[in-house]
């Protein structure tokens, strides 16, 4: 049976090439697969639904072992990206994307969940260390460089200090804790608008 990242390369055709409309990649981060729609992991691809909902956009194209879509935002054209890889290497479809499209790191937003932060609050930083975050960790490693900027949503710490961390990211959100991320949604969406502006501070 054929690798999935080798029909990802099938499906990608040579018409894409060159198009060199992209001037933003944001990436939402997670895990693939209905097992792990609702934890605390997906979180950045339970905010970029909301942002393709918002946009009018779909990412359901297959490329760069990641779902994709296009979207123009702020008059910004951006591609919208949901890494099929797992948390954990993250970094090789970003990557991908940014050498494909020619896009500087300063240029590529990341969304991801943030265990240091309450529930529902975000936090926007241009750059910076990843955090202990494994996805932001293999961006960081994949791109070589931490000058990319990042959206953090907040998903709680863990119960208490044995408590394993995998088992905690990978743990189901509580029905109100849905909801105060959710709530969050429209200031996110204010707040990518801000930095394709350029304007990460007043983010």
């Amino acid at each position: 049976m054929a690798n999935i990242f080798d029909l990802f390369k099938q499906i990608s055709t040579d018409s894409d090439a060159g198009s060199g409309a992209v001037e933003y990649i944001l990436a939402g981060l997670g895990n693939p697969g209905k097992e792990y729609e609702r934890t605390r992991h997906n979180a950045g691809f339970m905010a970029m639904d909301y942002i393709s909902g918002r946009c009018g956009a779909r990412i359901d194209r297959a490329k760069f072992s990641a779902l994709v879509g296009e979207a123009t935002i702020n008059g910004k054209r951006v591609l919208l990206m949901k890494p099929q890889t797992f948390m954990n290497s993250s970094g090789e479809a970003v990557a991908a994307a940014a050498k494909f499209y020619k896009i500087a790191p300063e240029n590529i937003i990341v969304i991801s969940d943030d265990v240091s932060l309450d529930v529902g609050r975000v936090r926007v930083r241009r750059k910076g260390s990843h955090g202990g975050q494994k996805g932001l960790k293999s961006i960081q490693e994949c791109l070589g460089t931490e000058d990319y900027q990042r959206i953090k949503i907040g998903v709680g710490a863990k119960p208490h200090p044995d408590y394993d961390m995998a088992a905690w990211v990978l743990s189901t959100f509580e029905p109100k804790d849905i909801e105060a991320i959710s709530e969050n949604y429209p200031r996110i969406y204010d707040g990518l608008c801000k930095m394709l502006e350029g304007d990460t501070e007043e983010a």
